[in-house]
């Protein structure tokens, strides 16, 4: 979700004038983000549906422009002169041949010239009247005929006429009608980007509600559930189906990297580190309120409980292409107990995790951290003699999972 939040952001601060340069700033983002965590196989997820996003947008504006410009130049073809003359309407007498000696059509001459009549003999405008003469006073308008009207000088008809590139030197050159409208499109492409991110933002947001929704199918009165870690997603789940289900709750610790949180949570004395913690302790506190029974038992004795388990449910960090999934440390000893039992592994996990990466290299997908969860620093002496590893993720085999629910 907070990758969704910063190209969304990067989106919005981009100033888009080509969407090609908008795709290439979107793609060195998320190389950045996939660079600092690798293993981290959502973000590329998210990355691809932004892109998706924005070629999509991108592809239905030129759709729309090339439409735009079919229609309109089915309206604005360069027509004949005969074509013109054809659709111009037709004016008989002294005034037509006025309209058209006049400096408009034939390039603002002085003067106009003489057209020949239908007999042959050349014939000029009339002469203006006695009341056109003395009307130009100082106390009324200029009057003056229809010719006089159409004989423009040249300087007002070339500054009417003039040429579109000129300017006067204090001017700015206004926009054209082809610069206007690239730019409104592109106000418009930004803002659909946005409003699919956003999208994309709320399907994050409301997947782990949409998979709780299947809670009531799967899960039913009486059955023991086993689960592994604190999983806001699992924790939805579980507490969905409490609502009309009443069944037992047994939660492996996950020793080393989450016991502690697991323990405070479930004794109702977890402190948040972040956000996503203060979700988790909410809904592990709300599984008890509901009335359901959480056991807490050591990652040990998974084996042994698990003849009495019904379901196993887990979550999952990602899916790989083979119908494997990364989930966290100790996850591969619940569903390898599990298939010994013939008992089903559910899995939980949002359409955003679903990963085109093929496991050839199955190590490189694993990750270690801190080891001295595993054996403290103050046993100086064990620490200098043995290699400790504490892996934060595990591997599970396609052949390990009976089913998946995602949000779809």
């Amino acid at each position: 979700m907070a990758t969704a939040y910063l190209l969304c952001r990067v989106v919005e601060m981009f100033r888009i004038s080509d969407v090609s340069g908008l795709i290439e700033q979107v793609q060195q983002v998320g190389k950045r983000l996939s660079a600092a965590q690798p293993r981290e196989m959502a973000i590329g997820n998210i990355v691809r549906r932004v892109l998706g996003v924005i070629r999509e947008e991108a592809e239905e504006d030129r759709d729309g422009e090339t439409s735009g410009y079919s229609d309109a130049s089915t309206d604005s073809r360069p027509q004949s002169a005969g074509e013109n003359d054809s659709r111009a309407p037709e004016v008989h007498g002294p005034v037509s041949r006025a309209l058209f000696s006049s400096p408009l059509r034939q390039g603002a001459n002085d003067h106009p010239s003489l057209e020949p009549c239908e007999d042959g003999v050349a014939q000029r405008p009339p002469l203006p009247t006695a009341h056109a003469s003395y009307a130009n006073t100082s106390n009324g308008p200029v009057m003056t005929t229809m010719f006089n009207l159409l004989s423009q000088p040249r300087s007002s008809v070339a500054s009417i006429t003039a040429a579109p590139g000129s300017q006067s030197p204090g001017s700015h050159p206004p926009l054209s009608n082809t610069a206007l409208a690239k730019l409104t499109a592109a106000k418009d492409l930004k803002a659909e980007i946005v409003e699919g991110i956003q999208e994309i933002l709320e399907e994050l947001e409301q997947a782990d509600d949409q998979i709780a929704g299947y809670s009531l199918e799967h899960i039913h009165s009486n059955e023991i559930i086993l689960t592994h870690t604190s999983s806001i997603t699992v924790q939805k789940f579980l507490l969905k189906a409490a609502t009309k289900r009443k069944f037992t709750v047994i939660h492996a610790e996950a020793f080393p990297n989450d016991h502690e949180y697991t323990h405070a949570a479930l004794i109702g004395r977890a402190k948040a580190h972040s956000d996503d913690d203060s979700k988790t302790q909410t809904f592990q506190k709300s599984l008890t309120a509901a009335g359901i029974t959480v056991i807490l038992i050591p990652d040990s004795a998974v084996f042994a409980l698990m003849s009495r388990v019904n379901k196993v449910i887990l979550d999952t960090q990602i899916v790989l292409a083979n119908g494997g999934l990364v989930a966290a440390a100790g996850a591969r000893v619940v569903a390898g107990a599990a298939r010994m039992h013939r008992t089903p592994v559910i899995v939980l996990s949002g359409v955003y995790k679903l990963s085109p990466v093929y496991p050839f290299d199955v190590d490189s997908l694993m990750e270690n951290g801190d080891p001295s969860g595993v054996i403290g620093y103050e046993d100086g002496d064990l620490v200098d003699k043995v290699e400790i590893e504490n892996p934060l993720f595990d591997y599970i085999p396609p052949e390990l999972v009976d089913l998946y629910i995602t949000n779809l």
